[in-house]
């Protein structure tokens, strides 16, 4: 399940962000507004929620 926060992936092969990982800021109507940020720049891109898969962080054990 994908909610506000979290960091996704594009898996749309089709679409020019495709494989670029970004974080949710909105969820409305199907549609998941997601915020990316590279250097100098953020950009917030609209995509259906079909074509995001959420990326699972680990934990780094000491």
């Amino acid at each position: 399940m994908i909610l506000p926060g979290a960091i996704v992936k594009v898996t749309n092969t089709e679409d020019i962000y495709y494989s670029f990982q970004g974080i949710v800021q909105k969820i409305s109507d199907g549609k998941v507004a997601v915020l990316f940020e590279g250097g100098n720049w953020d950009k917030l891109i609209t995509f259906k929620m079909s074509e995001l898969e959420e990326i699972k962080l680990k934990i780094a054990k000491k």
